[in-house]
Order: C-alpha cells, then sequence, then structure tokens
C-alpha cells in the first residue's frame, strides 16, 4: 500500500491548520509553508470542507479552519477520506468480503493482520500528537 500525494498532503495541510486552531489560514500560506502547489490544495481542501473536516472563513482575515479541535481528528479518518479504502488487497475493502476464493485463501489471514496493523497506528495518531511532536522537534 501506497499513500498517494492527495493523502499526505491533505495530512500536512490539516496539521498546518491544527498548528494555529484559534485562526484561519489561507491555502496561500499553507502552500508557501509545504511547498505545496497552491492549485493542488484547492482541489484538497474542498474535499476537506465537505467532509465537515474544515471550515471556511470569508473577509480579509479568512481562510480555512479546523470545524473540531486537532484531538478529535485521527490520521486515519483524513487518510481514508482522500485514499478511500485502507486495505492492502481489494477483497478487504468491502464489510462483507465477497470473493469466491476467501474461504480457500491461505494469504487472507495475512491481508487480514496488515489491515488490522494500518489501522492500528494511523486511527491512534491524532492531529494532537502530531502537533505536540512537531512542536518537541523544533
Amino acid at each position: 500500500m501506497k499513500i498517494s500525494t492527495k493523502g499526505r498532503y491533505a495530512l500536512r495541510m490539516m496539521l498546518e491548520f491544527a498548528l494555529h486552531p484559534d485562526q484561519c489560514t489561507k491555502i496561500s500560506q499553507v502552500a508557501a509553508r509545504q511547498q505545496i502547489s497552491s492549485k493542488y490544495l484547492e482541489q484538497i481542501v474542498t474535499t476537506l470542507c465537505r467532509a465537515g473536516f474544515v471550515k471556511s472563513m470569508r473577509g480579509a482575515q479568512g481562510g480555512y479552519r479546523l470545524s473540531k479541535r486537532p484531538e478529535e481528528y485521527t490520521v486515519g479518518q483524513i487518510l481514508r477520506l482522500t485514499e478511500g479504502s485502507l486495505a492492502p488487497v481489494a477483497c478487504l475493502e468491502d464489510e462483507i468480503n465477497s470473493c469466491s476464493r476467501s474461504s480457500q485463501c491461505a494469504t487472507l489471514h495475512i491481508w487480514k493482520d496488515l489491515e488490522k496493523a494500518i489501522s492500528s497506528v494511523v486511527d491512534h495518531v491524532t492531529l494532537a500528537d502530531l502537533v505536540k511532536e512537531l512542536k518537541e522537534t523544533q
């Protein structure tokens, strides 16, 4: 499994918003600090807005901000929004495995264990954790 630039950039943008939770951040500011195309960030922020992860504010002091506190967002939520399923194989993407070979698949337990391992990491790290880690390294 490989996380696309869309997922990585969405996480970096959400982290930028989490670093300044009480103020609006402009896409141009995120683009400059993260060295990412503002056009690409505009596409990603639309997805984040539609999902209710961020709010947009108009005006001179406008921009974007988190809809909830940084503690309420996990890395897994953000990645699943932008990437879709984090399942390592297609047969695990749906709630019910519809693969006709699943009952005799010798490798299915490996893929299930891998999916659990991925989820256990990304679902237990919040934006607040990342903010704390970033501040400790600076």
